[in-house]
């Protein structure tokens, strides 16, 4: 996981532009960034690999979920 840069002095700007107080602006960047700064991203590597899991965990469940029914189908008495 890696940090995202983050220009707390460009955002206090915009905040201020749009009506915020010079301390409002300063005090909701600087809020911001450290939130940010803790923050763990997931990349897109991170992603595909949990895609990959996910579809293996899937194929196994359905595995055995079908081995289930045939051993059913099998073992089971007929219904009269």
């Amino acid at each position: 996981m890696t940090a995202v840069p983050f220009d707390t002095l460009k955002l206090a700007g915009r905040l201020e532009d749009g009506g915020f107080t010079h301390e409002q602006a300063k005090t909701a960047a600087s809020a911001l960034a450290e939130a940010m700064a803790g923050a763990e991203l997931a990349t897109k590597n991170d992603i595909i690999q949990l895609e990959q899991r996910l579809t293996i965990r899937l194929g196994g469940m359905l595995v055995v979920a079908v081995g289930i029914l045939l051993a059913a189908v099998r073992y089971l008495p007929p219904h009269p």
